[in-house]
């Protein structure tokens, strides 16, 4: 062989051996970048999970705080609504019951309405807005459940998402390639792959799942190979699940069909109040929180109880709120002075009543020796129960009437407040000598004001 053609042999043994080793190199790269990708998909994953869990043990607190505890905690709602510069939403004004604006338990409060003086008239935001949760002056776009993240919500509950963010399938934002793409992996020409189960939506922007069988009516793919009800709708139970997913209406239409998520079609003779939804008789009751089935009745739905004064249908806790004030169905707010015990609202005395004393008001002792009805018992404000079962004072202090104060305040105090100075004074009479004083024979049993 020549020496010319020995060399070309060489030099071809030695190309080929290059190309083959860039190509390995080339290959234990693409490997490593779609290692990479792999990580970063289990990482976004990871995160989403864990953002789900804190998402539903927020939900999970906000569904058991209206029975745990006595005043309902204000969470700061997910997503990025802020104020514009230059944009002032005009506010609206609602009538709510001046009850919920009672703290203490023995002042009434007298509302600010010029129609009835058992409501307030306060400020709020308009539908589609809400407060901004750092200047409860000011009002935000409100998007509901939808732009979670990755973007920020605008006048009517548009959803505008961040660059190289877009809205998917659940209203959220997800990122597209290159910064990722959810339920499949980016390329480094910045395409996607989905992954089984997903496939690309029209704009071939993100991942959507696939269902193998088109969807029914009102349904929507949300998981592969699996149809749920849209947002709004939901089945039926057992006879009528066969219906498929039917819109819901909350609260219920009443006199009338529910035709869409909270749209109602009323029946003949039925109509709408004016911001409501619900289909009702005409009545001259406010009936909120409830429907007139006639002129003069008012039914109240679930959780609620009619109320005269206001003629609407406020919250009900039962029978253990005698103490507060029933904001919401079963979340009782205790006046300043009680602390909630398992379900009631019970007095504090800070100083205790002493083991023949309860406590009956705050700051407030009952003295009584043997047990029985609060009537029973003698009230001693600021002091002690000895074991006589009577009120007795700290040193310093004296008693008038009821309740133990500084001597020097005493004739102040008798002529600031006659009427309740008059009352205590009944009251003590009639628990320590009204009961051995019978008038008109045993038909006309004592009354604690049989002397007026």
């Amino acid at each position: 062989m020549s020496p010319l053609l020995r060399t070309l042999g060489i030099h071809s043994v030695l190309l080929i051996l290059c190309v083959c080793l860039l190509q390995a190199l080339e290959l234990q790269l693409h490997e490593q970048q779609l290692q990479q990708q792999i990580d970063e998909q289990l990482r976004m994953r990871e995160e989403q999970r864990q953002r789900d869990l804190q998402r539903e043990m927020v939900v999970q607190q906000r569904r058991l705080s209206s029975t745990t505890t006595s005043r309902k905690p204000y969470i700061i709602p997910n997503g990025l609504s802020l104020p514009r510069r230059g944009e002032h939403p005009d506010k609206c004004y609602r009538e709510v019951p001046a009850v919920f604006f009672q703290y203490d338990k023995e002042v009434k409060i007298v509302g600010n309405s010029t129609t009835n003086p058992f409501f307030n008239v306060i400020e709020v935001c308009c539908k589609g807005w809400r407060r901004y949760e750092y200047d409860w002056s000011r009002c935000v776009p409100d998007c509901g459940e939808r732009c979670q993240e990755n973007g920020f919500c605008l006048a009517g509950g548009i959803c505008q998402c961040f660059d190289d963010f877009v809205l998917n399938y659940r209203n959220n934002c997800v990122a597209t390639c290159p910064l990722g793409c959810l339920h499949g992996r980016c390329f480094l020409n910045g395409t996607c792959l989905c992954d089984k189960g997903y496939e690309l939506d029209g704009s071939r922007r993100f991942c959507q799942p696939q269902c193998n069988a088109t969807c029914g009516h009102n349904e929507v793919c949300l998981e592969p190979g699996k149809c749920e009800c849209a947002e709004g709708y939901a089945r039926g139970l057992r006879e009528s699940s066969a219906l498929g997913c039917q819109p819901i209406c909350i609260p219920d239409c009443g006199y009338g069909h529910c035709v869409g998520p909270n749209q109602c079609e009323c029946f003949p003779g039925y109509r709408k109040r004016d911001n409501g939804s619900s289909c009702e008789s005409t009545c001259y009751k406010r009936c909120e929180n409830g429907f007139c089935a006639n002129m003069t009745t008012c039914v109240c739905q679930n959780g609620y109880r009619y109320d005269v004064n206001t003629t609407s249908c406020l919250p009900d806790c039962g029978d253990s709120c005698d103490n507060g004030i029933c904001i919401t169905p079963g979340n009782c707010r205790c006046f300043n002075g009680y602390v909630r015990n398992r379900e009631k609202c019970e007095a504090v005395c800070e100083m205790g009543c002493g083991f023949y004393g309860k406590c009956m008001a705050p700051n407030v002792c009952g003295c009584a020796v043997v047990p029985g009805p609060d009537r029973t018992y003698q009230k001693c404000e600021l002091g002690l129960c000895n074991a006589d079962g009577r009120c007795r004072c700290m040193i310093g202090k004296t008693r008038f009437i009821d309740k133990c104060m500084s001597p020097d305040t005493v004739t102040t105090y008798a002529s600031m407040n006659p009427i309740q100075v008059n009352s205590s004074l009944i009251q003590e009479f009639d628990l320590l000598l009204g009961r051995h004083f019978i008038l008109g024979g045993a038909e006309m049993a004592h009354s604690s004001m049989w002397w007026l």
